[in-house]
């Protein structure tokens, strides 16, 4: 694997580039689960930066009408949570034997089974 590979872009956040130095130290990936990588990284901004907006404008708006709406980013904030937990388990990161944590069975495409 390319050096060029191991290093996290720069338009991810502090946090997620954190994240995604352990997992490449920790893992072996190969170029295509580094994309996979850089996605879930950038879901996991995603998400966060929603969430920020929310915190601040709230989950509800009140629409022309005067009728209250859910706010845009409460979807987007959904959205890049399911999404960085697919990718995830398309990555299929092994935690170890000795996990004592409960894990749903891998999905057999993951596997090779």
């Amino acid at each position: 694997m390319a050096e060029k590979a191991q290093k996290p872009p720069a338009h991810l956040s502090p946090a997620a580039r954190k994240f995604f130095r352990g997992v490449v130290e920790d893992y072996s990936l190969s170029e295509h689960h580094i994309k996979l990588l850089v996605l879930a990284c950038e879901a996991l901004d995603r998400g966060e930066q929603a969430r920020i907006t929310i915190a601040d404008q709230g989950v509800v708006f009140t629409d022309r009408f005067g009728c209250p709406r859910a706010h845009p980013c409460v979807a987007i904030e959904r959205d890049s949570r399911t999404a960085y937990a697919r990718l995830l388990r398309e990555l299929a990161l092994d935690f170890g034997e000795d996990d004592d944590v409960a894990r749903p069975p891998a999905l057999a495409d993951n596997r090779g089974y």
